[in-house]
């Protein structure tokens, strides 16, 4: 995404757990996101899963009108845990696969509340936009404070300059989809210039 582009949302994929978790607020904010993808025309991409808070979020688009693109790897599918009743669900061999064509096919990125997988996810794709390898939006849903620690976890990396404050715009956080879409949208990605990324280099800026 180019400086010029940075308002284009045309597919936000989401990462989340394949479980419901032990808060009820956290399949009602998938269900909440959903809706608001759908109501702002903007398509879902997400890990293919019928089952936890992927299910009702996806199944929440649906509902709403929208769109669903569903990558899934063959042995998730074998084990039937893929929504079946997507129109594109694609089914790849691996997870690299499996990440990489979510990441080329969104124009950002979004972390409901997960496990080890979600983090995973949206952390090598924080450290692709670091890396200057895509200049699209990252954030959190931080859903009832889920993901207060690892925010405050990330500005302990900056502190102890493992993460240069600069990068700190990568991560984006909000509490409401709504919040988080207006961020999205209002982003502007990290310089593309090569010269200007040579020097932050030679700093050490922007990487861990």
């Amino acid at each position: 995404m180019t400086l010029q582009e940075k308002s284009i949302m045309k597919q936000i994929c989401v990462f989340c757990g394949s479980s419901a978790g032990s808060d009820p607020e956290y399949v009602n904010m998938a269900a909440k996101l959903g809706k608001a993808l759908a109501e702002k025309s903007i398509g879902l991409v997400y890990g293919g899963g019928s089952v936890g808070m992927m299910g009702v979020l996806a199944d929440s688009v649906v509902k709403n009108g929208g769109s669903v693109t569903g990558v899934i790897t063959e042995h998730l599918y074998k084990m039937e845990v893929a929504f079946t009743e997507l129109s594109d669900l694609r089914v790849v061999n691996t997870m690299h696969e499996r990440k990489a064509l979510m990441a080329d096919l969104s124009d950002g990125f979004i972390s409901l509340p997960g496990g080890f997988g979600t983090m995973d996810e949206m952390f090598e794709i924080i450290t692709w936009a670091q890396l200057n390898l895509h200049q699209k939006p990252c954030g959190f849903l931080n859903v009832n404070g889920y993901y207060n620690k690892l925010i405050e976890f990330i500005d302990h990396m900056i502190l102890k300059n493992f993460i240069n404050q600069a990068c700190r715009p990568l991560v984006q956080v909000d509490e409401d989809p709504a919040g988080l879409l207006e961020k999205f949208h209002n982003y502007t990605p990290l310089p593309t210039n090569k010269g200007e990324w040579s020097k932050r280099l030679a700093a050490n800026e922007c990487l861990g």
